[in-house]
């Protein structure tokens, strides 16, 4: 056998479906097997492999091993004189293997090559070739000077930018999403370090390969998509502390000890950098723009007091302290949280949510300042200047971000982009109708054909995708894998490459396209719309009702414990559904149902099967029953729920 191929999964369905639509396309005359190892995926990788997939080898792994385990699981039971560990979120040419097979059966002393790498929107990835991460080198790349002097032989080293990407080069480092390497060299070296849960396997085995006395090459006569990102959120903390731990084991396994003090300061060192610029970038995110919305209105507020006092108390009263250091402040703090669940904070900006927000807000700031006693009933007509004050000074703050066009603040609704369809009618036509389908719904411009004839109905050939482009102002193209090769559209896309627009692939009787934004985004993907429950305004609603039945039920303790069996349990759950560890109604799962498909929602304390006071359901029943939930989710849903199954918050 000339080749086994080798792809871990974990939790990335859609992307490995293309991945393998890709693969099989590529082996067309080549003796090979490919193995899939799945490291107990929840999102129906395993089914949707079995299904469309039979002659994929698939290993079912009961928890999460890591990459190098399971890879090395697979490469045990491998038998092709070469071996491809491949990322699942890779999009290969027809010519990939065959050029590949060729290069080393011509080069003997090649221990193993990587090839030309580019991301979703057809920009080449710098990891495609990489130097050895020595201290100089280590350094550089974490203060940030091969990102600035990335052409650089000394500060650019990391990703080798002075080496020519179009030309065969040999190379230190390969990258793991696409390691092509000789079954004797293994042999000769050992399997993956299993010490590598997920990063630096791929820098270990590199090295062992130089160490053995065979060359690596970074091959790019051929070319492949990675949709990096998928699997990762690289701006995570968990991210930088798993990355530069693996970077740390390598560093002891491999250098010197004069040289492992210094690399691992360095690592350490890049550690907190990154961990802190982690944390910064989540709370300038998440944080950040309520906050300054909260300082905004406090400032109205100083001027509002100034004006109040004169008109109430005239020249030489005040009001006390108290009210700006904390009346103030939590009348803030309301109308802020207002603002979050009327959804003021969503994209697009709506001036609607920001009135519904303050409006709300405002009255529930007015029900409180009526129970609380006189002392400290400050001004009714404060709160409502406030209140105006708000929303104006708001709504005045988005209207400047829109004008200035500051990417996240547009007002009104999301432009739907503008899309073009490259592939044969039926696939165009069938392509069209899912889209029509998603929560994102484009606005299809039209179709292009990828072949000489042409119907009347479509726009122009594939030759003309260019002019095209800039003709009808494209945001975005989708190409029918059915009908167009991978090394055509990998084509298409870099010959573009210069021209902002976004790409997306639809693979043949799938019910996802799939793409990437840039070099840093997860993988995009369109699927058809059943994710009501997985939305902002969903997630939000779900979890006030969570909050506030929970208080409700606090409240109620004393009676409901007349009637529940379990009080302890039905206690402690309604403080885990009002600290937001639960929910009261989630999915229904047991051994044959699994919900993995569907939008991510808290474990519940009840389901919908609590919904229809029934005992004996059928089981496709039960199933069809999440879907709907999730689909069509109202929160009287779950008020209908949590009614019906009352007695049962006990489990």
């Amino acid at each position: 056998m000339k080749l086994s191929i080798v792809i871990v999964n974990y939790n990335v369905k859609y992307f490995i479906e293309q991945c393998l639509h890709s693969v099989f396309k590529a082996l067309k005359d080549i003796d090979a097997e490919v193995f899939v190892v799945d490291n107990n995926s929840v999102d129906g990788s395993c089914t949707m492999i079995k299904e469309k997939f039979p002659q994929v080898k698939l290993i079912e792994n009961k928890s999460n091993l890591g990459f190098s385990k399971a890879n090395n699981q697979a490469i045990r039971e491998s038998k092709g004189k070469y071996i491809l560990l491949l990322n699942p979120d890779t999009v290969v040419q027809e010519d990939t293997f065959s050029k590949c097979i060729s290069f080393m059966d011509e080069h003997p002393n090649a221990g193993a090559l990587g090839v030309k790498m580019i991301d979703g929107k057809g920009n080449f990835l710098p990891e495609s070739k990489r130097a050895l991460p020595t201290p100089g080198v280590a350094f550089f790349k974490v203060f940030g000077l091969s990102f600035f002097f990335p052409k650089s032989k000394i500060f650019g080293r990391y990703h080798l930018g002075y080496l020519d990407k179009n030309q065969v080069h040999e190379v230190e480092i390969l990258a793991g999403a696409f390691m092509f390497i000789r079954r004797i060299v293994i042999e000769k070296i050992g399997l993956l370090d299993e010490s590598f849960f997920m990063y630096g396997e791929d820098i270990d085995v590199s090295y062992r390969i130089i160490k053995a006395g065979y060359k690596n090459y970074y091959f790019p006569e051929t070319t492949i998509i990675h949709y990096k990102g998928e699997s990762t959120k690289k701006s995570s903390v968990n991210y930088v502390i798993v990355f530069y731990n693996a970077m740390l084991i390598f560093a002891e396994k491999h250098f010197s000890k004069s040289n492992l003090k210094l690399i691992t300061f360095i690592i350490r060192l890049a550690i907190y950098l990154r961990a802190v610029i982690a944390i910064a970038r989540r709370f300038v995110k998440q944080v950040a723009f309520p906050l300054f919305d909260g300082v905004l209105i406090y400032f109205g507020f100083l001027f509002l007091k100034s004006w109040s006092e004169t008109m109430k108390f005239g020249p030489g009263n005040s009001y006390p302290q108290l009210f700006l250091l904390a009346v103030v402040p939590a009348y803030i703090v309301i109308w802020i949280i207002s603002l979050i669940f009327t959804g003021a904070y969503d994209k697009p900006v709506k001036i609607s949510n920001i009135l519904k927000g303050i409006g709300i807000g405002t009255l529930i700031i007015l029900a409180i300042y009526a129970l609380l006693p006189l002392e400290l009933r400050f001004s009714r007509l404060l709160i409502i200047l406030g209140s105006l004050w708000s929303v104006f000074s708001i709504s005045v703050l988005r209207f400047l971000l829109h004008f200035l066009k500051v990417k996240g603040f547009q007002l009104g609704e999301l432009q739907k982009k503008k899309v073009l369809i490259i592939g044969n009618e039926n696939e165009s036509v069938r392509v069209s109708q899912l889209l029509q389908q998603t929560q994102a719904n484009p606005e299809i411009i039209g179709f292009i054909s990828n072949e000489p004839s042409q119907l009347p109905e479509y726009l122009g050939q594939i030759r003309q995708l260019e002019d095209l482009i800039i003709i009808y102002k494209v945001e975005e193209i989708i190409f029918c894998a059915r009908d167009i090769a991978s090394q055509d559209i990998i084509g298409h896309m870099l010959n573009l490459s210069h021209i902002d627009v976004e790409y997306k692939i639809a693979p043949p009787e799938s019910l996802s396209i799939i793409g990437s934004n840039s070099i840093n985004t997860a993988g995009d993907l369109y699927l058809i719309n059943l994710n009501t429950i997985g939305r902002p305004s969903g997630k939000r609603e779900k979890r006030l009702f969570d909050l506030l039945s929970s208080l409700i039920l606090l409240v109620l303790c004393p009676i409901l414990f007349l009637f529940l069996k379990n009080r302890l349990k039905a206690f402690s759950n309604i403080l885990k559904v009002m600290f937001g560890i639960n929910t009261w109604v989630g999915y229904y799962f047991n051994e044959s149902i699994n919900p993995g498909e569907l939008p991510k929602i808290k474990k519940g304390i009840l389901s919908p099967i609590d919904g229809l006071g029934k005992k004996n359901i059928d089981e496709s029943l039960k199933e069809k029953l999440n879907f709907l939930y999730a689909k069509d989710y109202k929160f009287t849903n779950d008020l209908n729920i949590l009614i019906k199954g009352l007695l049962n918050i006990g489990r």
